[in-house]
This record gives C-alpha cells, structure tokens and sequence, in this order.
C-alpha cells in the first residue's frame, strides 16, 4: 500500500504511516468469516495495484531524467554561439576603428558632390533663370486676360527655378543669408505675380454663384489651381520635415482661403439682402424675410445643379455650402431678434424662423430633399431668444389688446347715444359692431400665434380670455352706468330700448364667438376658472339688462298698476286693457332680443305682472262691502287673469304649465272672494294655501279683510287651522307670495 508522504516527514515517518494505513484497510476487508475465503484475492489485486504504480512511477522519473538530459545540451549550444558572437564583435570593433581614416578622407568627395548637384541644378534652370523678366511680363499679361490655367502654369515655372535655386544654396551653406537674399530678389516680382492671381481666384469664387451659370469652366479652373497648390504645399511640407527648408510663401492655403471667401461670400450676400428700413416700410422685415428666403433657395438649387460638378467629390460641396447659408442666416437672424421690434415683426420673424425655413418652401424644398436632412439643422435661434421675443410680443400684445378693448367699448358707447336703431342681424336680433370688433381683433392675433406653434397659440388665446374676462367687468359698469343715466332723463336717448336689447344680445354672441374660438384655436375642452368667470359675467350683463328692460316696462305701467284693486278699478277701469296693450308693444321689441334671454325676459314679465296683481291685493286698496261688490271684484280678476294668459301665450316664449300656475294665483284669489257661504270660506283658503304653499298668515288676513266679512272668529279658527296643518313651501319652484309684503294690519283695522 503506498501513500502519499506529506512535506517534511522522515522516511522512517512515512513507513510507519503506511504499515499503520495497511492494517487499517486489511482490518476493514476481514471483519466477517465468509471473507478469509478471500484473501488471496484481495492479495492479487493489490499487488496489480502496486505494480501499476510502480510503473507509473518509472516513467515519470524516466521522462524527468530525459528533460533535464536534453536541456543541459541546449545550455552546452547556446554557450558554444556566445563565445562565437564574441569573437565576431570583436573583429567588426578592429575593423571600424580602421575605417575612421577612411571616411574622413571622403569628405572632399562629399563637397564635390554637393557643388557639382548645385551646378547641374544651375545649368538646368539657367534658360528660366535669364528668361525671368520675360516669363513675369507672360504671366502678367495672361492674368488680365483671364487665362488662368496658362499663367498659373508659367508661375509654377517661376517658383520652381526660384525654389530650387534657394534650396540648393541651404545645403550648401543654410548661413550663407546673402546669396539667399540676393536669389529672393532676383525673383521678387513672382511673389507679387502669385498674390495677384490669388486676387483672381478670389473675385471668380466672389461671383462664384454667377460665374457657374455663365461660364462654369473659370470655376473648375479656380478649383483646378487650387488643387494644384495644395499639392504643391503638401511636398513643401514634407520636403522641410526632411531638410528643414521651405521655399517662401510656403504653404499658401489657398483651399482653406477659398472656403474663407465663399463663407464671406454667402454672408455678404444675406446681409444685404435688406434694401429699405421701417421708416420706408412698414413692410420691411415681411420683405427682407421673403428676399432672403428666395436667394437662399435659388442658390442652394444652382448649387446642387450646377456648382456640385465644378468641385472634387471629397469636397461634399452641398453640405458645405448648405452649412454656410445655415449659418449665414442663423447670424442674421440674431441680429434681427436683438434690434427693436415691434409685435408684429417679432410674429413675422419667429414664424419665418420656425416654420417657413424648414418647410418645403425653403430648405425643405423637394429639390433639396435628396442631399440634405433638414431634420438635422441646429435651430436658427437659440430657445432662450425666442422665449424672450415670445415673452417681449406677449407683453406688447395685452398693453396692445388693452387699449384696443378700451377704443372699442368707447366706440360702442357713442353708439347707444345715436338717434337711430341699431342695426339688426340677419335673423331681425338687434346687435352693435362691439362683439364682431373684438373678435376679429382676437382672431386676428390668434391666427398669427398659431403660425409660430401650438403651444404659444393656447398661450395666446388663454391671454384673449383673460383679457375678455376684464374687459366685461368694465362693459357690465357701462351699462349700469347707461341704464342709470337715462332714468333721470327717461326722454334720452331716444332709442335706449333698442340699444340695451342690443347689449342683451352681445353677451349670447360673446358667448358663441368664445366657444368658436375655443373649439378653433385651443386643444383642451375642459372648461378653466377664466371661462367659468366669463359665462357668468356674461349672464349677468344680460340678466341685469333683462331687468332693466323690465324696469322700463313697469314705470309705465306704475300709473296703471296703482289703479288696480281701487274702488276705481271696480267701477270699470281699463288700466289691465292698458297694461296689457303697453306690454304686448314693449315685447314687439323685446321680440328681437336672442334665445335664452328673450324666453327669460317673457317668463320675468309674466312673474312681475301677477307679482304686482298679487301685491295690489296684499295692499288692501279695496275691502268689499258686500256679496255683489265680491262676485263683480272676482269675475273682474279672473277675467284679467285669462287676459294676462292669453296676453303671455300670444307672446309664446312662456311655457302653457308656467302661464297657468302664474294666472292662475290671481284666479284662486278670486275664488276666494268669490265665495259666497262664509261656512266654507276655510275650505277655499285652505285649496288656495294647497296650490301656492308659499302663502303666509298676513297675506291670508289681508285677502280676509279685502274680502271684507269674514269676523274676528273666522280669521282666528281658519289661521289657527291653517298652522296646525302647514303645508311646507321649500320645494316650490315658482314661489309667488314669497317676496310679497303685507302692510302692517292694526287692530282697528281687524276688527272693523
């Protein structure tokens, strides 16, 4: 049995280990009888066991010994190639130190080469070197005469002589400064030769846009030079990474002063595209914005077409040039957001900047669809400048909606003064100009915030109702103001009827042109806090002008009124023929005032008139003498009863259910007076009290004394009656003697 012995045990150790592991394992396979039988089995397995270790063993001391057998002969090799290395080292060090001599002696040799390049250098430029004048006057003369590609040939002749002169003369004495000089200006007039066809260059790509349309080949001339040149510049430069020279006006950049003055091209051309100033032109920025947008698309469509082809592919000519005009008119467009604007232009340039460039008017165009992603373009205009035009036109336009509401309502009252009706929709409703004025100032505005965006539109239009909301209160003042003015002077104006129905009238079209407005211009239906304050507002105005109206209606009627209940009107009065025939001609009018008011004016009136009936009774004017005078007061009542209803449903803006409770309030009372058995007069006043339970106890003892023989008795035992079985009023919908007061009744009075 074999085990493993662990680092730093004895042999001694490990034996004794071993024996005691055998014992243990033996001890384990012989612990029952039946397995003595066993033994030599267990025996031969283990020694296969043993010898299948042992050989592994072996083998794996025979695999070290070989590993170790083979690297020391590498070792033996690799010290056997450093002795020859050293001895190769050696002899090349002898043979270097003899060289030295030898190298130094070529020095001669390297001066004699360097002059005889020079004088071959000499000898081949020496024809441009004598011909110099005359090439310049050439060159010259082939720049005025637009021959660029042939001047530029010859100045690359020039430069050439020149540079490679100079060059010569730096490697043979880089500190021989005069002889260089004396070369320069030999060659002066070449510099001057190059800065003047620069000049040309620059005027041909100045006129670039119009030049490719005449004449496109002087444009690929201009890019063909320039081309030329940054080659030129390219070797220049790699040759003084070398050498450490560079011949002078190296490198020119003439490609980057091209892109310089095309970008300065484009700029010149946006900026001056303003030819007048508001003092001129109202109009002025409306027609700068046009101008520009119509330069900028013809020439980006000249470019696409046209100029694209002039240019290398590399140089992405469209994209260049779309960023150039992007640019150009991002700066002035800056410029303009920072000068003094009024609202109008502010309107006029936020809605060219965010919606007129981008669209397919502009850069948008389908032309330009296929090189560009407009999608891409940084915004013109910062957002912090459009918030402060958007907050700048914002604060112009309430100043500006303020004193326009002002104008208008001013206007509007000198209209309630005139001597003529108000003019009269198509419908027959009397109106003033004063809603569609408004209005069409809100629509005016809206429809220019609604250019700029959506958002600023729901600003725009929540600004009009707030501005609506003031505006009204102001109105609602005025026509108080109106209907007071002309109670003291009821003769003046003439037609103040006419006019308050016009101004009942206003607040329903108000009401119509807001939600046209709303539904037009806003994205939300639910109702704010400004909207809520308008409706009632509006109700007002015209509830109170109904009432008004009614007012007027009633002082004269008063005369009239006062006759009712007397001995006078017993005797045969005609004041109810009178009142009804005043208010059937008031209503004439009234007939021109707009759904709702004008069924809420005929119900009102309705109301008031038995209101007063009722009242004229409650006053006790009258108390009959006898059952005759009774029966004739009654039939009297309930015949004007039936003329106020047939009165109000003529009118036909009342409703049969309400003209039949209202009249029929007078009728009731009549049936109490009518009564002919004071026995069962409690029955009649207890059906009175059913109909209207809004009755109360003095309004009760006032039809008893205008009945006129009902005791002290009755009264007691029918009131006493009455408030055992009171009939509760609070769901009344058309209370009538709620607001009715009773004089007060003294007991001379009660028991008389």
């Amino acid at each position: 049995v074999f085990i493993s012995a662990s680092p730093g045990t004895t042999m001694e150790e490990t034996s004794r280990e071993a024996v005691a592991t055998a014992v243990q394992r033996v001890a384990g396979m012989l612990q029952r009888s039946d397995q003595l039988d066993k033994v030599e089995q267990y025996r031969k397995r283990e020694a296969r066991k043993k010898a299948s270790v042992e050989a592994r063993l072996k083998a794996a001391i025979q695999s070290q010994l070989d590993g170790v057998r083979t690297g020391l002969s590498q070792l033996h090799s690799a010290l056997v190639d450093v002795k020859d290395i050293q001895n190769s080292l050696a002899d090349v060090s002898k043979d270097w130190k003899q060289s030295i001599n030898t190298i130094e002696n070529l020095k001669d040799v390297k001066d004699a080469v360097v002059q005889h390049s020079q004088l071959a250098s000499a000898v081949e430029n020496l024809k441009n070197i004598f011909s110099v004048p005359e090439i310049v006057a050439e060159t010259q003369q082939l720049i005025e005469q637009a021959e660029l590609l042939q001047a530029h040939r010859k100045l690359m002749e020039l430069e050439c002589s020149r540079d490679d002169l100079l060059y010569e003369q730096y490697r043979m004495d880089s500190k021989n400064t005069s002889d260089m000089r004396l070369i320069s200006i030999y060659f002066e007039d070449v510099q001057g030769l190059s800065d003047e066809l620069a000049k040309q260059l620059w005027m041909v790509l100045q006129r670039s846009m119009v030049t490719v349309r005449r004449d496109p080949t002087m444009l690929v001339s201009v890019v063909r030079i320039i081309e030329r040149e940054e080659k030129i510049d390219r070797r220049m430069v790699d040759r003084r990474k070398q050498t450490g020279f560079i011949p002078p006006g190296r490198p020119k950049r003439w490609k980057d002063k091209m892109f310089d003055v095309l970008e300065a091209t484009v700029s010149t051309r946006i900026e001056g595209t303003q030819s007048v100033t508001r003092e001129v032109d109202k109009m002025w920025l409306v027609r700068l914005l046009e101008i520009t947008r119509k330069y900028v698309l013809d020439d980006l469509i000249v470019v696409k077409n046209l100029m694209v082809q002039c240019f290398p592919p590399h140089y992405n000519t469209f994209n260049r040039f779309f960023s150039l005009y992007h640019n150009a008119v991002s700066s002035r467009v800056k410029e303009l957001a920072f000068e003094d604007l009024e609202a109008n232009e502010i309107v006029s340039l936020l809605t060219w900047v965010l919606n007129t460039y981008k669209s397919v008017e502009m850069m948008g165009h389908p032309e330009l669809q296929s090189e560009c992603n407009i999608n891409q373009l940084e915004p013109l205009l910062p957002q912090d400048v459009v918030d402060d035009l958007l907050s700048k036109y914002v604060q112009t336009f309430t100043s500006n909606i303020t004193g326009w509401l002002r104008k208008a309502l001013e206007t509007d009252k000198k209209d309630w003064q005139k001597d003529a009706e108000p003019e009269a929709d198509q419908d027959g409703y009397y109106q003033t100009t004063l809603p569609a004025i408004v209005f069409q100032m809100f629509e005016q505005n809206l429809q220019v915030a609604a250019q700029i965006d959506g958002d600023f539109k729901e600003q725009v239009l929540k600004l009009c109702l707030r501005q609506m909301n003031i505006f009204l209160i102001r109105y609602r003042e005025e026509v108080v103001a109106y209907k007071e003015e002309h109670l003291r002077d009821r003769q003046l104006p003439q037609f103040y009827v006419q006019y308050m129905i016009a101004i009942i009238n206003n607040c329903q079209t108000f009401k119509e042109s807001i939600n046209s407005l709303k539904r037009k211009y806003s994205q939300s239906s639910e109702p704010s806090d400004t909207d809520a304050a308008i409706e009632k507002t509006l109700n007002e105005v015209a509830k109170e002008g109904c009432q008004f109206l009614l007012d007027e209606v009633f002082l004269d009627l008063e005369h009239h009124l006062n006759e009712l209940l007397t001995r006078k009107w017993l005797t045969g009065s005609h004041a109810v023929d009178t009142i009804c025939v005043t208010v059937e001609d008031y209503f004439n009018d009234f007939n021109r005032i707009k759904k709702p008011f004008n069924q809420e004016m005929t119900s009102a009136a309705l109301r008031r008139v038995v209101v007063e009936y009722v009242k004229a009774v409650m006053q006790k004017r009258i108390a009959f003498r006898n059952a005759d005078e009774r029966r004739e007061g009654a039939e009297r009542m309930i015949k004007e009863a039936d003329q106020f209803k047939f009165l109000f449903r003529k009118l036909s803006a009342v409703r049969g259910e309400d003209t039949d409770r209202l009249c029929g309030a007078i009728a009731a009372i009549a049936e109490v007076f009518k009564l002919t058995d004071p026995t069962l007069l409690f029955l009649e006043v207890s059906t009175l009290v059913s109909k209207y339970p809004d009755i109360r106890e003095e309004h009760i003892q006032a039809l008893l004394s205008v009945r006129g023989d009902a005791s002290k008795d009755m009264r007691q035992m029918i009131i006493g009656t009455l408030n055992e079985n009171k009939v509760s009023h609070s769901g009344v919908t058309q209370p009538i003697f709620k607001d009715i007061t009773v004089p007060t009744i003294t007991m001379t009075t009660m028991t008389s």
